[in-house]
């Protein structure tokens, strides 16, 4: 690799990381604050919290990417058309192509990690998720009880624990359930273990004692019990969690309707989202292309380049636009799959083209000794 493509090439990194990451901070903060209520109220750790919308990362990116990718190439050769670098780079001799290399490098390298991403990254860290999300909302034994604290799991509803046993149970527990406003009652056992129903969580204690005041009349009554469940008020759980699109493998994917338990709805949502996984990396080459092509064909304008600019982010957006309406067309029409991959093909086709072959100055000179205009 040339120095000139090595030095591009580092100052489009730099460009990209700052942008995407500045991106992914801001979608991390309006992802999290869908968690914030529900480790608040449950008093689950920070860590957890932390753990819950990392794994939420690999997907931003994914969607990011090629956008922060269009951005950083655009900003790059933008600034070096002003100051005249890519004036002197064609002055040299330099072909429009070679000045692109570093851009279409780095779009490679990105479109490379992509695809890595939405085969094997995403679908392990959405599978991830989606296994600590249900955790936190229906397993309350492990991630709610905490060892030697009192945990308020519900309002009027507090649970001590000495410790989690290996095999699931936990021993030496004490209740004190005041949800009932006419009771207060305070139940002590050996063991528990949480059990999940139709009608949600329960306790099953072992080998305890129910103390219950009634409030209304002060009498006190106590009841020794070998067996005794309480209701932990969290409604209707279900005990297994659901699998998801992001979760499946890619080949699980494109080959949905070999799965019997799908409807022709589902058949279409995995089928798209899958070939979406092969295709949506590429983006990131595309838009790279898009971002350089106009500012290295184009010719030098002292007062800048905001045509050339306005036609690169209206052609990405176009782009981006499109592919979503097609996402949409695709899962109610699967004939019409190939259009994901002409939406790519086709603009990266084009801008391979221009690079080759277009000649702004050419097409400049012949249209001012009037080359162009029709002969009488």
């Amino acid at each position: 690799m040339k120095i000139l493509n090595k030095y591009i090439l580092k100052q489009i990194f730099i460009g990209f990381l700052l942008i995407s990451f500045s991106l992914l901070a801001i979608l991390w903060l309006t992802q999290s604050l869908r968690f914030v209520q529900l480790i608040t109220n449950k008093g689950l750790p920070i860590s957890l919290f932390i753990e819950l919308t990392s794994l939420l990362m690999p997907r931003l990116f994914s969607l990011l990417s090629p956008i922060a990718a269009f951005a950083a190439v655009l900003f790059v050769y933008n600034r070096m058309l002003s100051d005249r670098e890519l004036v002197i780079m064609k002055s040299a001799g330099i072909s429009p192509a070679e000045n692109a290399k570093a851009a279409i490098y780095f779009g490679i390298i990105m479109s490379i990690f992509g695809l890595y991403l939405n085969i094997w990254g995403i679908p392990q860290a959405e599978a991830e998720f989606n296994d600590l999300q249900w955790k936190v909302k229906n397993d309350v034994s492990h991630l709610m009880f905490k060892e030697g604290q009192f945990t308020e799991i519900q309002p009027n509803l507090t649970v001590f624990i000495s410790t989690h046993e290996p095999d699931g149970s936990m021993s030496s527990l004490l209740l004190n359930d005041e949800r009932n406003p006419k009771t207060r009652s305070t139940i002590s056992a050996e063991k528990g273990r949480i059990i999940y129903t139709d009608k949600g969580p329960r306790i099953i204690l072992v080998n305890g004692i129910r103390q219950e005041i009634s409030t209304d009349s002060n009498q006190f009554s106590s009841l020794s019990f070998k067996r005794y469940s309480v209701d932990l008020g969290y409604g209707q759980n279900k005990k297994e969690k659901s699998e998801n699109a992001r979760e499946k493998t890619t080949w699980e994917l494109l080959n949905a309707d070999e799965d019997k338990t799908l409807d022709e709805d589902d058949i279409r949502h995995y089928k798209v989202t899958g070939h979406n996984r092969l295709v949506s990396p590429f983006y990131n080459l595309l838009f790279a292309l898009i971002g350089c092509v106009g500012l290295i064909v184009g010719n030098f304008n002292r007062r800048g380049q905001t045509k050339i600019i306005s036609i690169s982010i209206a052609a990405m957006i176009a782009i981006q636009a499109l592919s979503i309406a097609l996402d949409n067309m695709c899962s109610k029409n699967l004939s019409l799959l190939p259009l994901l991959y002409l939406n790519l093909l086709i603009p990266l086709g084009l801008s391979v083209y221009i690079l080759l072959y277009y000649n702004a100055s050419a097409r400049i000179h012949r249209r001012s000794t009037g080359e162009d205009k029709n002969e009488d």
